[in-house]
């Protein structure tokens, strides 16, 4: 990676976190906020953007992208360990056992038979992996983006919670598109109080992107997803 590369990603992080720091003042709230650089469609040198920027969460949305950027990083011997990969995009149960070799985190989690799929790869590849349980927050559903409706999000969490190899972390959402963004993730936050009730540890609240991370932020989110105010336009994977 260049230097001119490193200044420019730096400069969007620092952006960003100004952006999260007067979110967190307008708020009221003394809490932090864990930023998550969305990487998808960027090469695996912006992967290991970590190096002078301070970035320690990153998130791919395709398994066979993600699974060789993390190959590509730990070939090069770059300190892959010093970062932790989330799984953002819908899994399929056929999947599971290929995520879990380069994913710590799996945000994506909306249905039981997924939960089943990633917990037996999860024993098999003797690898502990956190989940968020991702929230339908559609006022009219759409299977294209996923999500467990709220209604069902409890019972979800449950199932992680029996299996071994799988640790609750919290909920995830993503912000109809069209539709309001306050009036989402207010639910978002009855789901997590829900899930805090039952299961104090599990309190990450996954919401925000580029367009709407301060609304995210005001509803409680303890985690932003940022991709392009960070790293510029899509670009193709080299």
């Amino acid at each position: 990676m260049t230097q001119s590369r490193i200044d420019e990603i730096a400069d969007g992080v620092a952006a960003v976190r100004r952006r999260i720091d007067a979110a967190r003042r307008e708020a009221g709230r003394v809490d932090t906020v864990d930023l998550v650089v969305v990487t998808k469609t960027f090469p695996a040198s912006d992967g290991a953007l970590r190096e002078g920027v301070g970035i320690r969460d990153v998130a791919e949305n395709r398994d066979q992208e993600a699974r060789g950027k993390r190959d590509e990083i730990r070939a090069r011997g770059q300190g892959d360990d010093a970062v932790t990969w989330h799984m953002i995009g819908q899994v399929q149960r056929k999947k599971a056992a290929s995520v879990v070799h380069w994913a710590d985190v799996v945000e994506s989690v909306d249905r039981p038979e997924l939960v089943a799929a990633l917990g037996r790869a999860a024993v098999g590849a003797d690898r502990r992996i956190e989940v968020l349980v991702q929230v339908a927050l559609d006022p009219v559903p759409r299977p294209d983006r996923g999500g467990v409706a709220p209604a069902g999000a409890v019972d979800l969490a449950a199932a992680v919670v029996a299996e071994p190899m799988l640790e609750l972390r919290g909920v995830m959402g993503v912000a109809p598109f069209p539709g309001d963004p306050d009036e989402a993730f207010a639910r978002l936050a009855e789901v997590s109080r829900a899930f805090q009730a039952r299961w104090p540890a599990a309190g990450t609240v996954s919401a925000g992107m580029s367009g709407d991370l301060e609304q995210a932020r005001r509803h409680g989110a303890t985690q932003v997803r940022v991709g392009g105010a960070i790293l510029g336009a899509r670009a193709a994977v080299q």
